[in-house]
Parts: C-alpha cells; sequence; structure tokens
C-alpha cells in the first residue's frame, strides 16, 4: 500500500492506494477519530481528488485506533457551547452548511463505490458518515449510536435521510429518539448494514471487498446508487423513465460493449469504464 497524495495537516487524514481502491484514514485515535473543521475540511477534499482521479475505482473509509468517528468534537471552536456569563451560543447551522453539507454531497456524488469499515464505534455525524457509505462492514464489537438527542439536536450529515429509509419510519425513530447504543450485529439483522464481521476480519474482508468491486464496472455501480436514490422520490412511470435514460447512457458506455462481448465468448471482461 502506498500513501497517495495529501494536503497539509494531513495527519488528521491517512490516504493510502492498494491498487485501484483509495483507503481514507479518520486519523485522530485519541478523540476517537471526532470531526473536527479541518479533518470534514480534508475529508470532502480527499473524495473530491478520489473522484477525479482516474486510477481510483473504488473508496474505502475506516477509522484508525479503536473507533469509526465519534462525531462532532464538542470542543471545536466553530460549536463549543458558552462557558462564560455573556458569551454567545454558536451557529450549528453554519457548521453544517459550511463543513458537513459539503463533505456529504462529495460523499453521495462520489462516481465510485464507497465503502466505510467501521472498527469501532460511529456515533452521531460519525454514524451517517458510515451510513452515506455505498456498504457498510462492521466489526462485532463495533456499535452505532444516534447520540444527537443526548444534548438536544437531531440527527444531521443526511441522517434523518439515510435512517428511515434503511429501516423505516418506526426503528429510525427508536434509534434517533432514544440514542441507544446499537451493536453491530443487530445493525446488520436489522438492515441498517450489510454485514458485521470478527475484529481480526475486518480490514483484509473490506479490503477485498473494496477489490471485487474496483473490478467491476464502478460507472454502471455508481448510476445503480442514482437510480435507487432517485426512485425514493418518484413515481412509478417517472422510475420507469429514469431506468430507461441511464440504461440508455450505460448502453453506449465502453463497458457495456465489453461486458456482453466478454458474455459472448466466454471470457472474464476486463473494465475501464468510470
Amino acid at each position: 500500500m502506498t500513501p497517495a497524495q495529501t494536503g497539509p495537516d494531513e495527519a488528521l487524514l491517512k490516504i493510502e492506494q492498494e491498487g485501484a481502491v483509495r483507503l481514507l484514514t479518520l486519523n485522530r485515535p485519541q478523540a476517537l477519530n471526532a470531526f473536527t473543521t479541518a479533518l470534514l475540511v480534508q475529508l470532502r477534499d480527499a473524495l473530491e481528488l478520489a473522484a477525479r482521479d482516474a486510477s481510483v475505482r473504488c473508496v474505502l473509509i475506516t477509522g484508525a485506533g479503536r473507533g469509526f468517528c465519534a462525531g462532532q468534537d464538542l470542543s471545536d471552536p466553530l460549536i463549543k457551547p458558552p462557558m462564560a456569563a455573556g458569551e454567545a451560543p454558536k451557529d450549528i447551522g453554519h457548521l453544517l452548511n459550511n463543513y458537513y453539507i459539503p463533505m456529504a454531497l462529495s460523499l453521495r456524488a462520489m462516481p465510485v463505490p464507497v465503502i466505510a469499515a467501521v472498527n469501532g464505534v460511529a456515533a452521531g455525524a460519525g454514524a451517517s458518515l458510515a451510513l452515506g457509505c455505498d456498504l457498510v462492514l462492521a466489526a462485532e464489537s463495533a456499535s452505532f449510536i444516534q447520540a444527537f438527542s443526548k444534548i438536544g439536536l437531531i440527527p444531521d450529515c443526511g441522517g434523518t435521510w439515510l435512517l428511515p429509509r434503511l429501516v423505516g419510519r418506526a426503528k429510525a425513530l427508536e434509534l434517533a429518539l432514544l440514542g441507544d447504543k446499537l451493536p453491530a450485529a443487530e445493525a446488520q439483522r436489522i438492515g441498517l448494514i450489510y454485514r458485521a464481521l470478527p475484529d481480526a476480519e475486518l480490514a483484509a474482508e473490506a479490503m477485498a471487498l473494496a477489490q471485487k468491486l474496483a473490478s467491476m464496472p464502478v460507472k454502471a455501480l455508481a448510476a445503480t446508487r442514482q437510480a435507487l436514490d432517485d426512485a425514493l422520490l418518484l413515481d412509478f412511470e417517472a422510475a420507469l423513465r429514469n431506468e430507461a435514460l441511464l440504461q440508455s447512457r450505460l448502453g453506449f458506455a465502453g463497458d457495456y460493449q465489453e461486458g456482453t462481448r466478454a458474455f459472448l465468448e466466454k471470457r472474464k471482461p476486463s473494465f475501464t469504464d468510470r
């Protein structure tokens, strides 16, 4: 695995490349990789860099140490509550509009599949980050916590959109209102994540899955994500029309030509579109 291009203050986010997989590791282990504004900017920039890099065919996000991401670091100056009389409270909307939303939109618009390897606690916005990925693997010791209600807030970083779509309204309300810890195995059982794994197997299995996706027609995989997301907002006929539009575009792409030729020639395809 080799280091990829990084930006200033790169220690907050490790960026590595293994074949066609870009590995992004949140790197504040002393704080369970809680978000600061600097980390959010670096993650957004790293996603946008990967989106522009033709060598990247899958992105894998994980955390350093014993946590995936504990959510927002409440000591960050942009959100730290008043600690002295007369001190004005911070506008959390500013933090969301200028840091979280750009990162979440960059994640959702990735032209390649994105995997989360949740190696420990994923709380608050950290849980939203994981659930915003296309496939979520988690160590059996990991957990997901909608911690917002504990401090008088609502799920953000896409949480209100993601939760009911993944587990339904009733379960989403249970998770969001009560804020209880959800073990990885239970998260898999209710369909919140793809798979829970023994801790020792997580890193290798996540990379193997990333390499598998990287070998597939990633342009079609990204279009599949788009079609499923679009369909949640469309009526049936509109969804059918959207499928036809996307299929038309993919039908002219090289991967479709290669895939069908390989099928007819009884050989393994080599996909290159992105």
